[in-house]
This record gives C-alpha cells, sequence and structure tokens, in this order.
C-alpha cells in the first residue's frame, strides 16, 4: 500500500541563547519546511526546536511508530550540544538526513554582533552534529549547502524518494516458486538477511501451489 508519507524536520538549539532567540529559530524552521514542502517530493513537517535530550527522544520515538513518517530531517540552526543527541539517534530505526546549511545565505561581515553570532550557529552546531553521528557510526545522508538553492533541493527530494522507497519495500511479499533447498547453507540465509536488513519477506512456494 503506497500511503501519503511525510519527512519530519527536527531542528537543534538549547536553552542557551534566550527565549527570543528560540522564538527566531522555531519561525525560521517553520518558515524553511513550509517553503521546502512546495518543491520537494514529499511534505517537510516541522516538528519541534530540540534542547533537551529528553525532546529529542521523544520526537525520535514518535517518528519510529508513526507509518507515514518516512525519514527525520535534522538542522543545528544554533549549537546544539552532540551529547543530547546520543539516545535518540541510537534509538533512530527511520531514515536519517543531516542537512548541514544556515537560514542566511550571506555573512553580514561588517555588521556582526554577539546577537547575529547567537542567532547564526549553524557552521558550529552541525560540525557538533557531523561529529556525533560519525562517532555512532549510524548511517545517514548528509546533504550541505544553502536550503534556497535548486541543487541542495533536488539532492534532499532524490533522498526523500530512496527513503520512501526503503518504506514502501518493507510492506513487500516476495514469493518464489520451486525452490527446493538444493543449494542449501542453512536453507539460502540470503532470505533471512534480507529480511533482516531490508524487511523484504521472501516465502517459498510450491510449485504445484502455482499450477
Amino acid at each position: 500500500m503506497l500511503r501519503d508519507y511525510e519527512f519530519w524536520f527536527v531542528v537543534g538549539s538549547q536553552f542557551l541563547y534566550g527565549p527570543e532567540v528560540l522564538e527566531t529559530v522555531d519561525a525560521r524552521a517553520r518558515e524553511m519546511a513550509e517553503e521546502l514542502s512546495k518543491v520537494l517530493p514529499y511534505p517537510l513537517v516541522y516538528k519541534v526546536t530540540a534542547k533537551t535530550n529528553k525532546e529529542i527522544s521523544d520526537v525520535i520515538k514518535e517518528a519510529n511508530f508513526r507509518d507515514e513518517c518516512a525519514g527525520v530531517i535534522t538542522w543545528c540552526h544554533t549549537f546544539s550540544p552532540s551529547k543530547m543527541w546520543v539516545d535518540g539517534l541510537r534509538d533512530l530505526q527511520k531514515p536519517w538526513c543531516h542537512l548541514a546549511t544556515q537560514y542566511n545565505q550571506e555573512i553580514p561581515n561588517d555588521e556582526i554582533d554577539m546577537d547575529f553570532m547567537n542567532l547564526n550557529q549553524a557552521a558550529h552546531g552541525d560540525r557538533e552534529h557531523g561529529f556525533i553521528g560519525a562517532r555512532l557510526r549510524k548511517p545517514r545522508k548528509i546533504i550541505a549547502g544553502y536550503w534556497k538553492d535548486e541543487t541542495l533541493r533536488k539532492r534532499l527530494g532524490d533522498w526523500m524518494k530512496s527513503a520512501v522507497g526503503a518504506a514502501v519495500s518493507k510492506e513487500m511479499k516476495v514469493m518464489r516458486f520451486g525452490d527446493n533447498m538444493r543449494e542449501v547453507a542453512v536453507t539460502e540465509g540470503d532470505k533471512v538477511e534480507a529480511q533482516i536488513k531490508l524487511g523484504w519477506q521472501v516465502n517459498t512456494w510450491a510449485v504445484g501451489d502455482l499450477v
């Protein structure tokens, strides 16, 4: 069954920046999800600006058990200490894309002050986020670039299609006829491996059943 799939957008930050910065991060994340949803093959649903271990773990647990969620896209608008992400990412069972981007295309070098720095720590946050993904040896797609660029949007859309393909394939049941264990290897362990790694059920049916 091909359901209406969507992808969840989880943004990282922390309480250190104060409520005004976090409100701006929240607004920008919503804007980005809405704008990207207009051009991507599947909706990007903004879920939370996560500031604690619990917020991250809660949204990951929900993603794991929501069939319509085909994958999780994370981005650290500001600096998000990566130790907070360990429990959530360790338990993540859906495809994961780390989007390394920044809200502004240009850096106003002549006007930078601490307020601007506090609000625009994506380079710092995404580096930290990249470290924890590598440290956990977690399979993931990393897409870097400016979020309004056509090239980045195409790469993100292609990844979405692959993730949906993986989700759909897990509902497949594959029938093999006349599979009579001639080259056994403990009855062809590849079938077991296919179900463990890919979620594909490969079952054997007699030729007589087909007739």
